[in-house]
């Protein structure tokens, strides 16, 4: 079972970003680009902050390669309750 990302609505992580003590999976979300434990911890950034800018830079994929044809953005972020 796959796992969504609580930046973009991504639901592709391997891992869980962070588990029940709250220690990070430092895996990169293949949508947003978010690390989860690096971004956060070392940058200072909240989820909030990265996705507005990450939606103002134009919502670019990390890993284009894996973009899924017809991909829409409201749909992915409706997973984590946000709305464009």
């Amino acid at each position: 079972m796959k796992n969504i990302c609580p930046v973009c609505g991504y639901d592709g992580l391997e891992e869980v970003p962070y588990d029940n003590d709250g220690n990070p999976s430092y895996e990169i979300c293949d949508c947003c680009g978010f690390e989860f434990g690096f971004d956060d911890d070392s940058e200072g950034v909240s989820f909030e902050e990265y996705r507005k800018k990450w939606i103002k830079e134009g919502a670019e994929w990390f890993n284009p390669d894996i973009k899924p044809k017809g991909w829409d953005i409201k749909r992915q972020l409706s997973k984590i309750n946000v709305q464009l």
